[in-house]
């Protein structure tokens, strides 16, 4: 076997391989719908989690600069006096 045969073989495993894994894949969610589904619904929760703690992060940022600079603020104050 030369390597352009050994190249072609190997290219066509590769072709074979990922056809069957592909009609595996669509075959599978045809028989279990409710997989996709459930993974929809989990998606969308995983999505709302990653939003309110984002807020949260947000809420946290803004109490860290405005006690920063409340705490500059003061200190300021007291050089002055």
């Amino acid at each position: 076997m030369n390597p352009f045969e050994f190249v072609l073989t190997v290219l066509g495993m590769v072709f074979l391989f990922t056809l069957m894994k592909q009609r595996m894949r669509v075959r599978h969610r045809w028989e279990h719908p409710e997989v996709d589904a459930d993974a929809g619904v989990e998606t969308r929760q995983l999505r709302d989690e990653v939003r309110q703690l984002k807020d949260r992060i947000q809420v946290l940022e803004r109490i860290a600069v405005e006690k920063e600079d409340t705490l500059s603020r003061q200190i300021e104050e007291l050089r002055h006096r």
